[in-house]
């Protein structure tokens, strides 16, 4: 009689079993921090559009805040060296952010305007809401020319009246 080589369906039924018990308990971490991960860097870009605005006022001082997001970067093209920095296009930010305004899960809006009596824009608002509440991120996060991030936990657009960063 010959002695077989290989494995018994058994043993691979078992060996799959335990792949799969694996796979399901780690399958929910990898999205946690996934969703960790995208919040920490619409944070950073929240804080890099609030100092862009801050960069762009000081450079264009007739005009103060940027109008519009897309005012602070600039299309790759336009950025490339030995570009210069214009009202429309300051290249202050990736165009990732400025032209396509979502980056890590996340959706980008930043607006400057006038208050009443101003000839320039002397306020402005930034926003980072998911694009998939719950799978891309849980919280929305907000700044004005405070530089103070605020977040509301349910992932909608925060607003001033929101929970600051602590």
């Amino acid at each position: 009689m010959k002695k077989q080589k290989g494995f018994s369906l058994i043993e691979l039924l078992i060996v799959v079993a335990i792949i799969l018990i694996i796979a399901a308990i780690a399958i929910p971490n990898l999205m946690r921090s996934r969703m960790a991960a995208n919040e920490s860097s619409a944070v950073g870009s929240v804080r890099t559009i609030n100092t862009a605005m801050v960069t762009y006022s000081t450079s264009f001082p007739d005009t103060g805040y940027a109008a519009a997001l897309t005012n602070l970067g600039g299309a790759t093209a336009a950025c490339a060296p030995p570009a210069v920095a214009t009202v429309a296009a300051a290249c202050l930010i990736d165009s990732l952010l400025s032209v396509v305004q979502q980056k890590s899960g996340y959706q980008f809006a930043a607006a400057g305007a006038a208050t009443a009596g101003s000839l320039t824009n002397n306020t402005y608002t930034v926003s980072a809401v998911p694009l998939t509440i719950g799978a891309t991120g849980n919280r929305g996060f907000f700044s004005d020319q405070s530089g103070v991030i605020r977040y509301t936990l349910d992932g909608t657009a925060p607003t001033i009246a929101s929970s600051p960063l602590q």
